[in-house]
């Protein structure tokens, strides 16, 4: 509450004292499902005209949704969203887009505090989202328990898919499938 009356009085507020700025958010990873494989069969030219087709797709939702496109991977996207809601329904619609396009993605979402890196982000929630998406099938929105407890109610419905080990994290994860 001292940081909000600081800006408030003084228009800004300092950094916390060890220089990192920690956020609750959503992030959400997606991956073209055999982009490789679709390099290959479409040629560089066709196929960097699909992909930015799907990068302007991924853009518009993403704003659509109050979130923030953080980069492109290549083959995929990160974002991170205020709201766990507004992030599944955005991953939920990205999927539905690709598939209009010709494409099949993977998604993965977790929620927690990320570590704000200039235009970046990292920390534990950054590679917890990253591992969700690694389970995911394709045209699959797969999200962490955390997810599905922060819009209970909501009106979205999960399916379970069982607990998993995600690579260089503690214990076992329950994840869960999302459907609109």
């Amino acid at each position: 509450m001292i940081g909000d009356i600081e800006e408030f009085v003084t228009g800004h507020r300092d950094r916390p004292s060890d220089g990192f700025e920690r956020v609750l958010s959503t992030v959400l990873f997606t991956d073209i499902v055999d982009s490789t494989r679709r390099v290959v069969a479409k040629g560089d030219h066709a196929w960097l005209r699909l992909l930015d087709t799907h990068d302007q797709l991924a853009h518009q939702l993403v704003d659509g949704h109050r979130g923030t496109l953080i980069k492109s991977t290549g083959d995929g996207i990160v974002a991170v969203f205020d709201g766990p809601g507004r992030a599944v329904r955005c991953a939920l619609a990205l999927e539905m887009a690709a598939k209009e396009i010709g494409l099949s993605i993977r998604a993965g979402l977790h929620t927690g505090e990320i570590e704000m890196r200039g235009i970046d982000i990292g920390g534990l929630t950054v590679h917890a989202a990253a591992r969700v998406m690694a389970q995911s099938q394709p045209s699959e929105v797969l999200v962490s328990r955390v997810v599905t407890h922060l819009v209970a109610g909501a009106g979205l419905k999960f399916f379970e898919r069982g607990s998993h080990e995600l690579k260089g994290l503690p214990g076992r994860w329950e994840l869960f499938a999302a459907n609109a």
